[in-house]
């Protein structure tokens, strides 16, 4: 929890910083290519290695970090040198969270039987939209065959189960 708290309040003076500057989505560009920092288990070892200086990780990544806005440079650097650069994605995260937000976005996780067509999705999307008065972006989407059909969404916290599977298991309860 005060991970997720930590992550938000870097999130927010990010966001902060980048809307003032009108910049907000080339900044997200910028951290989910930094992001791949992380997914570097060589680059990522050797960032978090207490042992080795911020000074010498600084030198690391001057080269990478060229084109890159001042204010996720000065992110980078201050988890660097706090020993957190294991928030970043969570960060990340936030800082999309702040975007969506802003725009009026919400991510649904959508869980089906087999995988959606463009039209199915765009269907279930406009329906949610709807529903919760919401632009609804489907990201991301997974198959599991044991629902059989329908498909179960996740969004905003809320779960929607309108899989064969659980009205079945419904039915069941009430016969017995």
């Amino acid at each position: 929890m005060a991970k997720k708290f930590s992550a938000k309040r870097f999130a927010q003076a990010l966001f902060a910083v980048a809307e003032e500057k009108n910049k907000t989505g080339e900044v997200l560009v910028e951290l989910e290519n930094i992001s791949q920092l992380n997914h570097d288990d060589v680059v990522f070892a050797y960032l978090s290695n207490p042992a080795i200086s911020f000074k010498e990780k600084e030198t690391l990544l001057s080269d990478k970090l060229k084109d890159i806005e001042q204010p996720v440079i000065n992110l980078l650097y201050l988890l660097l040198a706090n020993g957190r650069i294991d928030m970043l994605n969570a960060v990340i995260h936030e800082y999309r969270q702040m975007i969506d937000d802003s725009k009026g976005v919400v991510r649904a996780e959508v869980v089906t039987a087999v995988p959606l067509d463009t039209e199915t999705r765009d269907k279930v999307s406009g329906r949610l939209s709807d529903i919760l008065k919401k632009k609804i972006i489907i990201e991301p989407e997974s198959t599991d065959p044991g629902l059989i059909g329908g498909f179960i969404v996740k969004v905003g916290g809320k779960l929607l189960d309108g899989s064969t599977r659980s009205a079945l298991n419904n039915l069941k309860k009430e016969i017995s």
